[in-house]
């Protein structure tokens, strides 16, 4: 059922155009991603969906009483109500049964008031709507409903918004960086919320293992052209690069034409047949394709970095408290080169604390923190770079002169870091205060980086930035040689770039964990049941003996568990080389099809003797 259609949209601020002639559809049950590079108009698009702004051209035709509901960025509410009030403001008409059937509470007295909104909330089905709602709230941690809008923090702002979004229950759901400002716990439940439930929903997110998990679909506008991936994003990466190889394979053969075509147009006469004119046109066009260059930069961050000597950051016994709640209590750690820490743990933690402890823009209430001297900390926060106004973008990165130097005594102008930072000529004489969101941070990025820390602090790196750039952050974190300590909800962006993690679990206890998030979240996964665990008793310890003995592995299965060792092992290398034949640019479509499937088989069938091979493993140590 199509519920949205989208026909020939185009939006321009002045002489920026953003888009044109843009068109696709939303159908029922439909989970759209849009994906774009910052800059492109992907909160544009979101607002002319949702009805906050109109295209200068073009049209959107919505299926007729279709509701809609759409989580802004920076979401706006009515300061001096409640959250309370908020909820119940929201279109659903349950809630307005259940805030009658809630008064009739407090009345019990007026009996015929009380039985008409009991059966309301019969009729209506409200009783579970009510459960529903009561654990999106809860999930949320939106628990005080009492609390004034006022009082709140933009991130409980943003999850009241997405909380209202969620309880409206529409017919589609738009959502612009729907798991900015949620912790990791909460981003874990609303990918399981979503992909459990039957709504149509169409968003903008940087978060990968959302888009994998989540996602139905992929609609990615590039160089001014929409592409639609009927998949996840692993699926979007494989159809993608095949789509780039092919339009290169095009690319050449129209370059092959180009020249052919230019020595007959250099052998004509002025005059021109009707012939020879549709010829001419048809060279333009293979001079349009063969010209053709994709303009995906990479941004080449080779900055310089300062000396790092022995000594780098130590904590000793460090405790602070801030009103009445504990951040750290005795808190010790000895940084060493290279490091590289990711944190983690729920909204309130004091995550952004401990990064202000170590900055010393904090002070501790007990302890010392110790700072080496060749220590230069890069210090990327949530707030983000203050604007000046009318300040231009070039006019940021010349603050810190006009050349800034780069690795083996190299130096860079201004203007070539920011075409590196993929600031064209244009942009970078536009005012910071146009810019979006995203190439904001991108630009924010840039001035932390370039001061040449050899101690990089990230808070929350990943929110606004595109993909594109995700993906060159990581590289260059990755052959960052100087230490690391960062923040972030994005579980693929930690994954891939952290050793080790200090999981903030309140009360002031950090605890250090020896991986990444996915491994940290399997041990989790791992580990009993305590209430379980408390139910074994010493009466039945000898018929657990019993069992434990008849578990021991056979002679088979000792065998089978030794072939299994060595089976993965050569599975594992059959992987590898799999995968090292992606590199070759000259497959096709089909090549890549059928090479994708074959890895999803070594994979699946890894999988499944590692899963045996832990059965065996369990036995044998009883």
């Amino acid at each position: 059922m199509n519920l949205i259609t989208v026909e020939n949209i185009s939006k321009s601020y002045g002489e920026l155009e953003l888009f044109s002639n843009l068109s696709f559809s939303i159908h029922k049950d439909d989970k759209i991603a849009f994906v774009a590079k910052n800059g492109s108009g992907k909160t544009s698009i979101l607002n002319i969906l949702s009805g906050e702004d109109v295209p200068d051209s073009g049209q959107v035709v919505t299926r007729n009483n279709l509701r809609l509901s759409f989580l802004p960025q920076s979401p706006k509410f009515e300061g001096s109500i409640t959250i309370n009030d908020t909820i119940f403001n929201t279109e659903a008409p349950q809630l307005k049964i259940i805030e009658n059937y809630e008064r009739a509470l407090q009345h019990p007295e007026d009996t015929e008031a009380y039985q008409k909104a009991f059966e309301q909330m019969e009729i209506n089905n409200a009783w579970e709507f009510e459960l529903q709602f009561k654990q999106i709230l809860s999930q949320l941690k939106l628990e005080n409903l009492n609390q004034k809008i006022s009082t709140l923090s933009g991130g409980q702002k943003k999850r009241l918004a997405l909380a209202q979004a969620l309880i409206s229950n529409p017919d589609v759901l738009i959502l612009d960086e729907p798991t900015n400002h949620l912790d990791l716990e909460m981003i874990e439940w609303l990918e399981y919320y979503f992909s459990k439930s039957q709504l149509t929903i169409f968003m903008v997110t940087h978060d990968r293992y959302f888009l994998e998990r989540v996602c139905n679909e992929i609609i990615e506008l590039d160089h001014g052209q929409l592409f639609t991936y009927k998949g996840n994003y692993s699926y979007y990466l494989e159809q993608k690069e095949a789509r780039i190889q092919q339009e290169q394979v095009e690319t050449g053969k129209a370059k092959q034409l180009y020249k052919k075509e230019l020595e007959w147009m250099r052998r004509q006469p002025k005059a021109r047949t009707t012939k020879s004119k549709s010829r001419i046109d048809d060279f333009s066009d293979i001079k349009k394709r063969a010209h053709q260059r994709r303009k995906d930069h990479t941004i080449q961050l080779e900055i310089n970095m300062e000396r790092l000597g022995s000594k780098i950051v130590e904590l000793h016994n460090v405790s602070k408290t801030f009103d009445d709640k504990t951040v750290l209590d005795g808190f010790d750690y000895v940084f060493k080169r290279g490091e590289r820490v990711g944190i983690i743990g729920k909204n309130g933690t004091g995550k952004s604390t401990f990064l202000n402890l170590i900055t010393k823009s904090v002070t501790p209430d007990k302890g010392k923190i110790v700072v080496g001297e060749t220590v230069k900390f890069g210090y990327y926060t949530q707030s983000g770079m203050k604007i000046k106004p009318e300040q231009k973008v070039i006019d940021v990165i010349k603050e810190f002169g006009e050349y800034i130097p780069l690795a083996k005594g190299r130096q860079i102008s201004a203007k070539q870091l920011l075409e590196r930072f993929l600031f064209d000529g244009k942009k970078q004489h536009d005012f910071v205060e146009k810019l979006s969101g995203g190439e904001r941070k991108r630009l924010y990025l840039c001035t932390v980086l370039i001061q040449n820390p050899n101690f990089l602090i990230l808070d929350e790196p990943t929110n606004d930035l595109d993909i594109v750039t995700l993906n060159v952050l990581e590289e260059f974190l990755l052959d960052f040689p100087g230490c690391l300590l960062v923040v972030s909800h994005d579980r693929y962006f930690m994954d891939k770039i952290v050793d080790h993690l200090f999981v903030f679990q309140g009360e002031g206890q950090v605890q250090d964990f020896p991986g990444n998030y996915s491994d940290y979240r399997d041990y989790e996964n791992q580990q009993p049941n305590e209430s379980s665990a408390s139910k074994t008793t010493d009466s039945n310890s000898d018929e657990k003996a019993k069992e434990n003995k008849a578990q021991k592995l056979s002679y088979n299965e000792q065998k089978e568990y030794k072939n299994l060792e060595s089976k993965i092992r050569s599975l594992e290398l059959d992987k590898k080389a799999l995968e090292a034949k992606f590199n070759d640019t000259s497959l096709s479509t089909e090549d890549i099809n059928a090479l994708s499937l074959e890895l999803q088989d070594i994979i699946e069938e890894i999988e499944a003797k590692e899963l045996r091979w832990f059965e065996l493993s369990e036995k044998l140590d009883l």
